[in-house]
């Protein structure tokens, strides 16, 4: 049984979070030719494709990836539940799952400002992939950069950006519900 739970959060998992990327992505309307970019958009087309053309954006945000990303989370603890014979309450799963997309976000953006800080310091020229992590963090560092400039060459931005969002996760897990348990 710890196998099967195992297997499915991971794969729900690493979907949601290239469903998160995907909206993400379009949110700061990153580089769509990206090689990256190509794979989060072909891995999750087949389903919001058809998605989109029945619910519309409300500006830059896409609604369908989002709602993806809940439904996602949903199907994910729908079927631990069923794996755990627990009943099935619909109610928290909703608020579970829209708690779970949230906080995932977070941990998708923790990582990423820690891959590019330590990517930077071997980049040699250009590289697709670091290229779209700039989009997806310029764009929150840049009001940090503008307080605090980058001083002797070194960027205290991401380190600022990393402390805030684990002050807001631990803030987070004392005031939002089933934050700690996701």
């Amino acid at each position: 049984m710890n196998a099967m739970v195992f297997l499915i959060t991971t794969v729900f998992q690493l979907y949601l979070s290239i469903v998160i990327l995907r909206l993400w992505l379009q949110f700061v309307r990153a580089d769509f030719y990206n090689p990256f970019s190509q794979f989060i958009v072909k891995a999750t087309h087949p389903i919001v494709g058809p998605m989109r053309r029945v619910i519309p954006s409300i500006g830059r945000f896409d609604t369908a990836t989002f709602l993806l990303a809940l439904i996602v989370v949903t199907l994910k603890m729908t079927l631990l539940s069923l794996i755990a014979s627990q009943p099935i309450d619909f109610l928290a799963i909703s608020l579970f799952s829209l708690v779970s997309v949230i906080k995932h976000a977070g941990f998708l953006l923790f990582w990423m400002l820690l891959v590019s800080a330590i990517l930077s310091w071997f980049n040699q020229g250009y590289n697709p992939f670091i290229m779209v992590l700039g989009q997806l963090t310029d764009p929150l560092l840049a009001p940090i950069r503008r307080i605090i400039p980058p001083m002797g060459g070194l960027d205290f931005s991401v380190l600022i950006m990393i402390i805030g969002l684990q002050f807001l996760n631990m803030l987070c897990s004392q005031y939002v519900p089933y934050w700690n348990f996701i």
